[in-house]
């Protein structure tokens, strides 16, 4: 679980807004009651954390309430699968599932209101900010009462303060805090005092943002809020980080015990990063790297779990219809259920082998290692499955489905167009292959790096030979491969650069390797949100520094400083 209290508070908004939403009549009662039945179901499985079986009945209910055309009952459903995906961390998912009920909410404020905060979240978890900002704004523009105002609000100037602009999220925030109505709900009062003492923080009126920061705290702990605690818990661990780093680790430490209580992985892993940050003790480092690992598991399986019980309901839902609508030969059925099988087997195939070289790839190396990035491989390998293959995929399914395969021609095709797809995903898992760290190293590092050279970029790696590359230990080779992937991956995508040029350094104690491009640069405040963030935790992490500097059209520098 993720972050259980923030999300089932969430689902208590959505059963509110419901209540008194009337239902289009369905012509059968035993349907009606069957879709019921499995709504119910679905939300005393949602009680018990049984997300996948939950989320199950909820789309099973939304199907059949489509026969009958009731919109109420359609949007309730797939706003609580929405809210599981986002439990999960699905976020995509949770989009997709958000869109689909917009057709369906016609003029009701509640879910508009609901549906635009859902939105926002998403995007927020996302980090695409202006995004969220304008659902939040949506969601305060459609919502009917200044109660309902108060939590996108409060969300809005969170984004604020990410973003720097600590004045408008301070203006936000001390609106709140005069309306009438946020005497009536504590921890809402409380999350806003904790918001807007870390804002003051951040501007750097330390003194104000100290009182109002404790004072959160104690309204948290008066009204026996303990998930909120952990984010005031937070916000403490901040503020001393720089200027007391023992009550840092003492706040961080509690963040960490309360999280751990409530289940909350997210909250514990922030937890751990300042006790890392503060070198409160290596055995935090171990910890936050197995629990990332173990998260990101149970992520990407119940991501999983999620698109099969949408495809397989898809695939029920359009073979009963095709039942009742068609009388169809027995040729002509025997014909459709082999395209069906080969549709079936070919997403199968794919499916597996992806999963086959993710899971390689995550048990060549050591646990450490594999553990740290293997977040950063699958999203990768997410978005490669679902920016090159999806379709490719499709339009194999639709070809198979649309063509006759008893003719020779259509065969040879369609294997084709199989044995393409196969190829692209051998091209992704090459990209995840586990890293040699014997004596062939840095024979093999100067491969990866020159697989970059095109007829538009010229990569120039200088000295590599001139490191003792058998010195180093292998968790600091690993993670050079990583890092310097990662950065050649990101010129590739945003630098547009002509000349790539990597010096390698190695003095008695430190290795220093440069990297240097006249690509077209960025913003210096656009560096991180460039996906450089992960290399920088990775460099952390064994115990090196890495530097950006860049400019609009005056390149890309990069310098990475390790400890041997």
């Amino acid at each position: 679980m993720l972050r259980s209290l923030f999300f089932f508070i969430f689902i208590f908004f959505s059963l509110i807004s419901c209540t008194e939403k009337t239902t289009v009549s369905i012509k059968s009662n035993h349907s009606k009651k069957e879709a019921k039945i499995l709504q119910e179901k679905g939300l005393n499985e949602l009680q018990k954390n049984n997300y996948d079986s939950a989320f199950y009945c909820f789309n099973k209910s939304k199907i059949i309430f489509e026969s009958s055309k009731d919109s109420s009952n359609i949007v309730f459903n797939l706003f609580q699968m929405a809210i599981i995906q986002q439990i999960n961390g699905d976020y995509y998912g949770s989009k997709e599932t958000a869109t689909e009920a917009l057709p369906f909410v016609k003029n009701d404020n509640n879910y508009i209101v609901a549906l635009n905060n859902l939105f926002g979240i998403a995007d927020k978890e996302l980090s695409i900010y202006d995004d969220a900002v304008s659902y939040y704004n949506q969601a305060v523009k459609e919502a009917k009462d200044e109660a309902s105002k108060q939590s996108p609000l409060n969300n809005i100037a969170v984004i604020y303060i990410k973003q720097q602009k600590y004045d408008t999220a301070i203006t936000i925030l001390e609106s709140i805090l005069k309306t009438k109505s946020i005497d009536e709900f504590v921890k809402s009062k409380s999350r806003v005092i904790d918001n807007l003492g870390f804002a003051y923080f951040k501007k750097g009126l330390n003194a104000k943002g100290f009182q109002l920061l404790n004072e959160g705290l104690k309204l948290r702990i008066e009204s026996d809020d303990s998930y909120g605690s952990i984010g005031s818990y937070l916000h403490l661990a901040e503020f001393f980080s720089t200027t007391d780093i023992k009550k840092s680790n003492e706040y961080a430490k509690k963040a960490y015990e309360i999280a751990t209580k409530l289940d909350s992985v997210d909250e514990r892993l922030k937890a751990l990063s300042f006790l890392i940050s503060n070198d409160a003790g290596r055995s935090y480092g171990e910890q936050y790297i197995f629990i990332n690992d173990s998260i990101i598991k149970i992520r990407n399986n119940f991501k999983n779990k999620f698109a099969k019980i949408k495809y397989d309901s898809k695939k029920e839902k359009d073979e009963n219809q095709k039942l009742r609508l068609e009388k169809v030969e027995n040729q002509v059925a025997l014909q459709k259920s082999e395209i069906e099988k080969i549709s079936f087997l070919s997403g199968f195939i794919i499916l597996g082998l992806v999963l086959f070289f993710v899971n390689k790839n995550h048990k060549n190396k050591a646990q450490i290692i594999k553990l740290e990035t293997a977040y950063d491989t699958e999203t990768r390998i997410a978005k490669d499955i679902h920016d090159e293959l999806a379709n490719d995929v499709f339009y194999a399914i639709t070809f198979a489905q649309t063509q006759s395969l008893t003719k020779e021609e259509v065969k040879e095709t369609l294997l084709r167009k199989l044995n393409h797809i196969y190829t692209r995903v051998r091209g992704i898992s090459r990209e995840n292959n586990s890293i040699d760290t014997g004596i062939n190293y840095s024979i093999h590092l100067k491969e990866m790096l020159s697989t970059y050279n095109s007829n538009d970029t010229n990569v120039i790696i200088n000295s590599i030979e001139k490191v003792n590359w058998e010195s180093i230990d292998e968790i600091k080779k690993v993670t050079i491969h990583r890092v310097l992937q990662e950065l050649m991956v990101n010129m590739k995508k945003h630098s547009d650069a002509p000349v790539v040029v990597l010096k390698f350094e190695s003095t008695a104690n430190t290795i220093v390797i440069n990297y240097t491009d006249n690509g077209k640069g960025c913003e210096k405040d656009q560096i991180i949100k460039n996906g450089l963030q992960n290399m920088e935790n990775r460099i952390l992490s064994i115990k090196g520094t890495i530097t950006f500097d860049s400019e609009p059209e005056k390149g890309f520098k990069v310098k990475i400083t390790l400890p041997k």
